[in-house]
């Protein structure tokens, strides 16, 4: 009975780590790219993010699609060089610094990496789990990854996690002022958040300086390209196609991407994985990446969202490319 079950885990293992190969043998990423564009073009469904006031500014019709390839190629269409907001997109690069530092189990220990079906800001999933914050991608986990980072003082806290992300974009970011301030005015529930888990022993770092720091970091913008060579890193084993730097250790990379898979689009992260199967986050700032193990990466940025938080075109657009180039990882 042992060697049937060690027989089968092998083999689920071999078709997982093979599932990338079953991309289709002659892929057009350009025409690819271009198609679904034109195709999700006049969908004007969901609303623009207002919560964040600086937000309810951005116009629905923004719309841009980038592709970028293991091996360091970009496709593009649309607004491609348009700046927005990454909002919720940073949590993997600064979960993926953390676990750097601290090692994939003891980052699993701290943050969890489990759905708290319950949407992204609960402080009631807090409550119910405060062994850990369940995830490192909603807003108690994330807020907990900025804690976790070894640091000196908040200003090296603060360069890190910058750093960080311009190396996977593998360019100069920058604060939007504008959007840190409104989020600033309105973080209340954050603030919140971060002294229940302080409650619990679930903080590394002051929390009025880590929800800061998660702060300005939601507020960092980034074009389609940018996101979709940030997530290219992943694609490639964590080296950079732009640099062959590694920016994540490559046996982290799986649990980068599980984190993604189990909570990369709130409420609906469940039904994104069964339909597309592979691991996306989104942000309300109206980006969205997937990314597609040892092939490529997809950015998209539409600011119109569905009722969890997460943009329509996005979610198309991916969906439409993964089903073109059969890269759902459970097929």
């Amino acid at each position: 009975m042992k060697h049937k079950i060690g027989a089968v885990f092998f083999l689920s293992l071999f078709l997982f780590q093979n599932a990338s190969a079953a991309t289709a043998p002659d892929v057009h990423y350009s025409e690819l790219v271009q198609k679904a564009y034109k195709q999700f073009k006049d969908d004007k469904r969901g609303d623009v993010a207002d919560y964040i006031p600086a937000l309810a500014k951005y116009s629905p019709d923004n719309y841009a699609i980038a592709i970028a390839t293991v091996d360091g190629k970009i496709y593009t269409a649309g607004d491609k060089n348009k700046l927005f907001p990454l909002e919720s997109l940073t949590k993997v690069f600064t979960l993926a610094l953390a676990m750097n530092q601290q090692g994939p189990e003891k980052t699993l220990d701290k943050l969890g990496a489990n759905a708290t079906g319950l949407p992204f800001n609960s402080g009631l999933a807090v409550e119910l789990r405060n062994e850990r914050p369940q995830n490192p991608l909603v807003n108690a986990g994330a807020i907990s990854s900025v804690s976790l980072i070894d640091a000196k003082n908040a200003d090296d806290r603060w360069q890190q996690v910058m750093s960080n992300m311009e190396a996977f974009a593998d360019n100069k970011l920058s604060v939007n002022d504008e959007v840190y301030r409104s989020e600033l005015e309105t973080n209340q529930h954050n603030q919140a958040l971060a002294y229940l888990m302080l409650s619990y022993g679930r903080m590394y770092s002051n929390p009025a300086e880590a929800v800061d720091i998660y702060t300005r970091q939601c507020s960092v913008e980034a074009s389609t390209i940018d996101l979709a060579k940030m997530g290219a890193v992943l694609a490639n084993g964590g080296k950079s196609p732009y640099t062959g730097n590694q920016l994540v250790a490559e046996e982290n990379v799986p649990k980068v991407l599980a984190e993604m898979a189990v909570a990369g689009l709130y409420d609906g992260s469940g039904k994104w994985l069964y339909n597309v199967g592979i691991p996306a986050k989104s942000g309300v700032g109206g980006g969205m990446f997937a990314v597609v193990p040892g092939k490529y990466a997809i950015a998209v940025y539409s600011p119109p969202l569905d009722k969890e938080g997460n943009s329509i075109r996005a979610q198309e657009a991916i969906e439409y490319i993964a089903n073109e180039t059969q890269a759902n990882l459970f097929r």
